[in-house]
């Protein structure tokens, strides 16, 4: 019979090759109990198809049955009973959704209203001040912001240790980060507990990963950037997306022979598993095209000349 054992001994394995997992193992203990309480002996498509429609939106059904395919094949490879639904079940394959990029303006109007937040006159506004700031400046992931503790602030930068890939970096700052990271600080050392995250909240400890996103969404709408329903307007990620396209802007607008040294350069400070990764960012933004359009242009009428 299927168990929380299989869940277990699957997301093992997966995360020893980098990946977290936190989503799916939730979602994989829950199909088991449920599998198990119709008496299942090995996964069946059918009940997997079952199961990922009761949720209410099809992205949501899209990833329930991402996670399951992934852990039937795995099963499978074990015993042949297990059953692998087939990739074209279920709702249309995720698209990665456009960014967002948001303006220095906006950012800094994110920022402001993170001050108002409650509780007044606790180290909560100010985390989320600091946090949404740093993380739109270094393009830092939730998790990589989250997982900072004292010890990883050295005068070289930002160590990144739980990072996507289980790849540590070092992630240098610039002055004026410095300095807003170091009025933090001075706040953030009143703080009792022996908790030595970076960022925590009134509480002492350090905020969940899901009330970062819903502070930010909250924060977005309040200023007018996100709609009441819906999701259209900018994400928590699109922090990191806008630094990044910035910086490409700016590095190609100056130096338009180096654009794949600065996109490895680019690559390594976010923590890239691959360059592909970060070309995807050259599609992000009407200025990036036109920049790269014209370099393209300008090497084919080079090459064509000689």
């Amino acid at each position: 019979m299927i168990s929380r054992d299989d869940v277990d001994r699957y997301i093992a394995y997966k995360r020893q090759l980098g990946f977290k997992l936190y989503n799916e193992e939730r979602l994989l203990w829950r199909y088991v109990t449920h599998a198990s309480a119709q008496g299942d002996q090995f996964l069946r498509t059918a009940r997997m198809l079952e199961w990922a429609g009761i949720a209410r939106s099809p992205s949501t059904v899209r990833n329930r049955l991402d996670a399951l395919r992934g852990f039937a094949i795995w099963l499978h490879a074990e015993e042949e009973r297990h059953e692998i639904p087939a990739r074209h079940l279920g709702p249309g394959n995720k698209r990665r959704p456009a960014p967002r990029l948001m303006t220095r303006t906006e950012i800094r109007q994110l920022m402001d209203a993170a001050l108002t937040l409650p509780p007044a006159d606790s180290i909560t506004p100010h985390t989320y001040h600091c946090m949404f700031g740093l993380m739109a400046v270094t393009g830092l992931r939730r998790s990589e912001a989250l997982a900072l503790r004292f010890p990883d602030i050295t005068p070289d930068g930002l160590v990144i240790r739980e990072t996507k890939f289980r790849k540590s970096r070092l992630v240098p700052l610039h002055p004026t980060t410095w300095r807003a990271l170091e009025r933090y600080l001075a706040r953030r050392t009143q703080v009792a507990g022996d908790d030595d995250h970076l960022f925590v909240l009134s509480t002492g400890k350090s905020p969940y990963p899901d009330t970062v996103t819903i502070t930010f969404a909250a924060l977005a709408r309040r200023i007018g950037l996100r709609t009441e329903l819906g999701r259209s307007g900018p994400r928590l990620h699109d922090l990191r997306h806008s630094m990044a396209v910035r910086a490409l802007e700016r590095a190609i607008a100056t130096d338009r022979d180096g654009v794949n040294r600065h996109i490895l350069a680019l690559t390594t400070y976010l923590g890239h598993g691959n360059v592909a990764s970060t070309y995807w960012y050259l599609e992000a933004t009407p200025a990036l095209l036109r920049q790269v359009a014209r370099l393209a242009e300008k090497t084919h009428n080079e090459r064509t000349s000689k």
